[in-house]
């Protein structure tokens, strides 16, 4: 069965693979640049990429690269939500332990030196640890495919009360990089805060103090810092 294509964005395509289960995402040729440039840019991008998701996945829930070709990423599909689709219709306190849940892992990213460039609830998906569904609707028609999945339970991510938990994952590391520099990572807290306040205004003030409660590193009062000019240069900027 041909891949589905499930999102199309400026730098990638991104198909579901039904038939083994895995995410490819594709990087589509720019024709405004010159074609070896081209082919040289998506090249690197591409192995960029993978590598950073690959070093995310040892200190991180992310989904693991499967394979990587000259252009394509194949990844391990995750049927969870998407979080900026689903979390204003959970309860408040669910709603601030994901956040909790979040802020912990972005932590251990910034600790490794990890900037994600990306961070939004758009990119964080809860796996729930029961078998379910996931409604994928194809850009392509208007056919809504229903796409059966079992859930990716592990011994380790058992609560002490015997009851698996979910768990969150970071993905789409498309525009990441890796640097120590304080600035950077403020803004990755910029990003998802302002994103917070664009999908869950109701109450992102509440759901970022949660974020942050776990977000809990070295160089936090630093960062926090920085993210106050990062803030301030933006309502200033004209």
């Amino acid at each position: 069965m041909k891949p589905l294509l499930i999102s199309q964005g400026a730098e990638a395509k991104i198909l579901l693979d039904k038939d083994r289960n895995i995410i490819i995402k594709d990087r589509t040729i720019k024709s405004y640049r010159h074609p070896k440039l081209d082919e040289k840019i998506r090249k690197s991008r591409t192995r960029s990429e993978a590598k950073l998701l690959e070093k995310a996945s040892q200190i991180i829930n992310t989904p693991k690269v499967i394979k990587t070709n000259k252009f394509e990423i194949e990844i391990e599909y995750l049927p969870g939500e998407r979080l900026s689709e689903t979390l204003n219709q959970k309860e408040e306190k669910e709603q601030f332990k994901i956040m909790n849940q979040i802020g912990k892992q972005v932590a251990k990213l910034h600790d490794a030196d990890i900037i994600h460039g990306d961070l939004t609830t758009s990119n964080t998906i809860l796996l729930k640890n029961t078998t379910h569904s996931k409604i994928i609707k194809s850009k392509n028609s208007k056919e809504i495919k229903q796409v059966e999945e079992k859930s990716l339970n592990t011994t380790k991510n058992t609560s002490e009360s015997g009851v698996r938990a979910d768990k969150i994952y970071i993905i789409d590391f498309g525009l990441g990089f890796i640097s120590s520099r304080i600035e950077d990572k403020a803004v990755d807290l910029h990003l998802i805060k302002q994103a917070l306040e664009a999908k869950h205004y109701q109450n992102h003030e509440a759901l970022f103090k949660n974020f942050l409660k776990s977000y809990n590193l070295k160089e936090k009062d630093k960062i926090l810092e920085q993210l106050k000019k990062v803030e301030s240069r933006g309502r200033y900027k004209h």
